[in-house]
């Protein structure tokens, strides 16, 4: 679907005619997608507690169970890769050997809320973004009490091992995401209904920031629920910002209402891909790198675009 005067520049990324592909169904809720340079994508299932392998030959394996239930998972530099584990709170590295460490799991020495979404910039510094109460929660991590008093979006420098918060008043920071050059980090808050953008230095040193967009009116949590604060919350249960990338060209793809939103780097919502249910996050991939994976609630489904996600 796409919205009126945007579907000429929509149809440039993706062919009218393309249609998802269902690959997979049967999960609890998966998230997390992440295409391998080998040909295959890994997934997480968080409640299902596993990070599973999704290839076109042997279609869906396990590749990690127990996960800690984890969720958002990505690549470092080197190709370690780096998962955001819901029960520990903490973001894990596996070596090239398979060996798995804590890479985060503090912050001033208290535990970190429940760390969702990791990317790695041009520098190789680990982004991340650590909500509540999510991996609080016996059904998405472990229950426990939070030791921090705020929700935040952190950057992690591995060389010297130092830790600084990037934004604190997030009410639930979720997907992050790069511009193709690295100059701008876009994050998404779940709760806020809205998408910042972020002025990046070359040092990683945080600027300016500015709102993308916003999706809706907020939501509020009530008895475990989300609850839109719009007395008619048009689609409001179909979806929120949740998982996010950007293509080569700029543009940001992020959940929300619908399925997938479609969004200039000027903030103008170019169109919806309409997902079975709601989607949660989002990779390209496949052999030539145009291939769209998404995660939706119980399915892995698959489109295929006319670009590439941006590369770091």
């Amino acid at each position: 679907m796409s919205d009126p005067g945007a579907a000429n520049a929509l149809d440039e990324l993706i062919e009218p005619a393309e249609r998802l592909d269902e690959l997979a169904r049967g999960f609890g809720f998966v998230e997390g997608p992440l295409w391998h340079p080998d040909g295959y994508l890994l997934f997480t299932d968080i409640p299902g507690n596993t990070i599973h392998r999704w290839s076109a030959s042997d279609g869906v394996s396990v590749a990690r169970s127990p996960s800690s239930k984890a969720n958002g998972l990505t690549f470092d530099h080197e190709g370690r890769l780096l998962a955001c584990e819901q029960v520990t709170s903490v973001i894990t590295r596996t070596e090239l050997d398979g060996a798995i460490g804590v890479l985060v799991s503090h912050w001033e020495g208290k535990e970190l809320n429940s760390p969702n979404d990791v990317v790695v910039a041009h520098d190789g510094a680990v982004w991340f973004t650590d909500p509540h109460p999510a991996g609080r929660t016996a059904a998405w991590g472990s229950e426990r009490e939070q030791e921090l008093d705020f929700c935040g979006i952190y950057r992690f420098d591995p060389a010297s091992a130092s830790l600084s918060v990037v934004a604190d008043d997030f009410r639930f920071p979720n997907g992050l995401c790069f511009s193709p050059d690295g100059s701008v980090l876009y994050a998404n808050d779940s709760l806020g209904m809205t998408i910042t953008a972020f002025e990046i230095g070359v040092s990683g040193a945080v600027g300016a920031r500015r709102e993308l967009i916003r999706q809706g009116a907020e939501l509020q949590v009530i008895d475990g629920r989300l609850v839109s604060s719009d007395p008619d919350p048009t689609g409001f249960d179909l979806g929120f910002p949740d998982g996010m990338k950007c293509d080569e060209r700029g543009n940001v793809w992020c959940t929300g209402p619908g399925g997938v939103w479609v969004i200039s780097p000027d903030g103008e919502r170019l169109g919806v891909i309409e997902t079975p249910e709601m989607a949660a996050n989002l990779a390209w991939g496949g052999p030539s790198g145009t291939t769209l994976f998404i995660t939706a609630s119980s399915q892995l489904l698959r489109l295929e675009t006319n670009v590439r996600g941006a590369a770091l």
